[in-house]
């Protein structure tokens, strides 16, 4: 029987490796959303980064002159006053993070034994879809939260902070961060690697037609 190649399969663990890499990336970025305030005695920068777990800003008000420090504060699972967009990107990329892990372990498993020249079908082209399946859903899960943020920044929508967050409840303006963009690329690799797993063909002959 001739060997098995999945040439483009392995490409497709090579994107969702770094698409995956890249959604775990943009769930700790903090600049999701670029904030631009008009007051600065508190925010010294004039510029406040929210992000899906936290917010932080640069402010010189507590230190000495000629200094500056970082301030986070930290999201509560109680803060009833974060927009659902903020929760839905909490809970879809942690999902997104676990949906990847499994694409990748159904194509490592697939890509094993090509490679190592198992022929029987049940064992490759099933782990294929499988992965390709978990590629596709991660990349959803990662694109409904940087739309519905992006959606939120172009609109320059709100967010009514308590007053031990120091920050104003709308900015002067706002524009996307740095997770953004990396989660958008993240989208494109992810589905792509889907795409790439779920056209795989399992060479059909008359021995594997016979052990299938």
């Amino acid at each position: 029987m001739p060997q098995l190649t999945s040439h483009l399969q392995l490409a497709a663990f090579a994107l969702g490796t770094i698409g995956w890499i890249l959604c775990t990336v943009s769930m700790g970025i903090v600049e999701w959303r670029v904030w631009h305030v008009d007051n600065t005695t508190v925010i010294s920068s004039g510029i406040a980064w929210v992000g899906i777990w936290k917010v932080c800003f640069i402010s010189y008000l507590y230190i000495s002159p000629g200094y500056r420090e970082q301030f986070c504060h930290k999201f509560s699972g109680y803060d009833s006053f974060i927009p659902h967009e903020i929760y839905a990107a909490q809970a879809l990329l942690l999902i997104a993070m676990f949906m990847g892990l499994l694409g990748l372990a159904a194509t490592i498993f697939a890509l094993r034994n090509v490679y190592m020249g198992v022929t029987h079908k049940p064992l490759i082209a099933p782990f294929f879809l499988v992965g390709g399946f978990f590629y596709i859903s991660a990349g959803v899960c990662v694109l409904i939260p940087v739309s519905w943020n992006f959606y939120s920044v172009t609109h320059n929508q709100s967010i009514a902070f308590p007053p031990s967050y120091y920050m104003p409840s709308s900015p002067a303006a706002q524009e996307a961060g740095a997770a953004i963009p990396v989660g958008i690329v993240a989208v494109i690799l992810l589905l792509l690697s889907g795409t790439f797993s779920l056209s795989y063909r399992f060479p059909m002959t008359a021995n594997t037609i016979m052990k299938s």
